[in-house]
């Protein structure tokens, strides 16, 4: 039976390998301490959280999220800590709440390896405080317990870890909240999920489990009310321009298509292309592959748990084994080693299998859905690409590229992004950025890295009805004119790409002029005062070799059209190497974090928002020889011009 806490209330725990999982109204930065006998935190190593997520028996999440799972086991603790402590904070930073009497109140369950819950608490009755202790788990008389604290603090993360006693509190606080910003820059935004919380799919096959290591973490619950759906720019009549998420209905769904006839008993179910809920067949397939990504991020965690667990264990058996003397003597020491390693291959083996399941079941839906997919989700090589159509409407997402993990090669995940772009993009031409990069020659890479470019603003021209999306490029030293030529010579771009520092002002100016006049028209609900000649499709600006021709002035305009843009659906795709920016010292972070992140050849720099591993990202490019760029363009390039007939 589940113990509900209240404030100061405690609980014997069963067991001593356990989650602990937050569930909270927004993203929140989940952490722990370990304390000695007297609740004091020894130092810096004693603490976990996003920058060092790992310590002795404790593992949390490497970012801020709405839903956390905490593993702990207790009996992997050092001998002197005798106390664990659940700490919740919110992340500092522009549009994060302030104070938690601002958001939901977090829920907090302390659960076994297989769900059952043990314990709950909600935390209730917060108001000003930034940073709470949620619960302790905790030793008294060689039991285990948990108590519910529920214990705020205004003064924020510092104050509470100074109240346990942790030299430099301050410094370790502000290093976590670095830690969680640069988490949240790199972090894949999830979708926002449907009525009911989940697709309708059949699973990837069964956890690791058992001695094996933690299972696989079950999906969070759903939200208490359905989001907005995919952006849509809409001029209601009369009123001002929308650039924002229209409402969606607030009755469920239709389900999806009937399923494929149930597998043999012991076989795992056949997969079906759309089976997600969703209002239509695109929603349907990118909420599956949504799906996809989830449950393959959730099933390499659950190997890697198990693998973390084996050798944990090895190392303790073979460390009590050999702390005997008498183990010396004779053949016992190498009959502990030879147990030992029987152990921990056995439990990987386990491990591996219920990975090989999950993996071959992602791989069979991989296969039907790649092929069912629409234009705007699909690669270059995708065979939709051959009968492609300007559309009448923009899609709910844009593919801008593939995912993978090392335990998946093989397996690729699209990576989908919602339309209209909540946030710029940043292709990074930095020769620092991996090890691929730095065995590519400078001048190659940026080429690539425009190429890359030149193919996502494609992609954007493609899915968008004919003269919905215009494409602005500063391009001030003119070094980009090779990859720049599929969209100069289709004749797709808004006018020729911006040289030297002139060209740049002028481009900067209009779209600064557009931001500021559409802001206006929208807060004073006058779309009909817009100027005739301004243009109220979206816009894409295209920056090459930033900060190359920038002065002060404009630096600051493109600071605002990272910010201001996309709300009124101005954006940004740059293509640049931070280093070249180092001059301005911290001045442009606000805008690297701003940015989606993303390199012209592979590279394991993002992450997902359920478990944050390292994503390996891999550009889309059209196949060897194709000349389906060109010909998208010129289709999209003949639609503009029969519109203007």
């Amino acid at each position: 039976m589940t113990a509900e806490l209240v404030r100061g209330q405690n609980h014997t725990l069963p067991q001593t390998r356990l989650e602990i999982r937050v569930s909270a109204g927004s993203p929140v930065v989940a952490g722990a301490t370990l304390g000695d006998e007297r609740g004091t935190v020894r130092g810096a190593e004693w603490i976990a959280h996003p920058a060092s997520h790992r310590v002795p028996g404790l593992e949390v999440s490497r970012q801020a999220a709405a839903d956390h799972r905490l593993a702990v086991d207790l009996d992997a603790l050092p001998g002197s800590v005798h106390r664990v402590t659940v700490l919740l904070a919110l992340p500092l930073g522009p549009g994060q709440p302030a104070r938690f009497g601002a958001v939901a109140a977090p829920f907090v369950a302390v659960t076994g390896l297989d769900g059952t819950e043990i314990a709950t608490f909600t935390l209730t009755g917060l108001d000003t405080e930034s940073a709470v202790s949620a619960l302790e788990l905790y030793r008294r008389q060689g039991v285990w317990k948990v108590r519910a604290v529920g214990q705020g603090y205004a003064a924020g993360l510092a104050g509470m870890l100074a109240d346990q006693g942790v030299a430099e509190a301050a410094e370790v606080a502000a290093s976590i909240q670095e830690a969680v910003a640069s988490g949240l820059a790199r972090s894949v935004t999830p979708p926002p999920r449907t009525p009911d919380g989940e697709r309708v799919r059949h699973p990837a096959g069964p956890p690791a489990s058992g001695d094996g290591g933690p299972a696989a973490p079950a999906p969070p619950d759903p939200a208490p009310a359905p989001p907005d759906p995919a952006p849509a720019r809409t001029e209601t009549s009369g009123g001002p321009v929308n650039y924002a998420h229209p409402r969606r209905q607030t009755s469920a769904p239709p389900p999806p298509p009937p399923a494929a006839p149930p597998a043999a008993p012991g076989q795992p179910a056949q997969p079906v292309a759309g089976d997600a809920t969703g209002w239509s067949m695109d929603e349907r397939l990118y909420n599956q592959i949504w799906g996809m990504f989830e449950d393959l991020a959730r099933a390499v965690a659950a190997y890697r748990s198990a693998v973390d667990f084996a050798e944990s264990r090895m190392d303790q058996e073979l460390d009590r084994a050999l702390s005997d003397p008498r183990s010396r003597i004779g053949g016992a020491g190498d009959r502990a080693r030879e147990e030992a390693r029987a152990k921990h291959d056995e439990l990987t083996g386990r491990a591996r299998e219920a990975l090989e399941r999950d993996l071959a079941q992602l791989a069979a839906e991989s296969a039907v859905v790649e092929p069912a997919l629409p234009a705007a989700y699909a690669g270059w090589g995708n065979p939709v690409w051959h009968g492609y159509r300007v559309p009448m409407e923009i899609p709910m997402a844009l593919r801008i590229g593939d995912l993978h993990l090392p335990e998946g090669i093989g397996l690729r995940i699209p990576l989908l992004v919602r339309l209209p772009l909540e946030r710029g993009i940043w292709v990074d031409s930095g020769r620092t950025a991996s090890e691929e990069a730095a065995a590519t020659p400078g001048d190659r890479l940026r080429t690539l890295a425009m190429e890359t470019a030149v193919a996502l603003a494609a992609r954007l021209l493609a899915v968008y009805p004919a003269d919905e999306f215009s494409v602005h490029v500063i391009d001030p030293a003119g070094s980009a004119a090779g990859p720049l030529a599929p969209l100069v010579d289709a004749g797709v771009l808004a006018g020729p790409p911006a040289a030297g520092a002139e060209g740049v002002s002028s481009v900067l100016a209009h779209l600064t002029r557009r931001v500021d006049l559409v802001q206006m028209a929208i807060r004073a609900g006058a779309s009909d005062a817009l100027p005739p000649d301004l243009d109220t499709a979206e816009q894409l600006l295209i920056v090459n070799d930033f900060p190359h021709g920038f002065d002060d002035r404009a630096v600051t305009q493109l600071r605002y059209l990272a910010d201001e843009g996309p709300s009124v659906g101005v954006h940004l795709l740059m293509v640049a190497d931070r280093e070249d920016t180092r001059a301005y010292g911290p001045v442009l972070d606000p805008l690297w974090r701003s940015l989606l992140r993303i390199t012209p050849v592979a590279d394991d720099h993002l992450a997902d928002p359920w478990v944050g591993h390292a994503w390996t990202y891999e550009p889309l490019r059209a196949p060897q020889g194709s000349r389906v760029l060109e010909q998208v363009l010129a289709l999209v390039a003949a639609a503009r011009r029969a519109g203007y007939r």
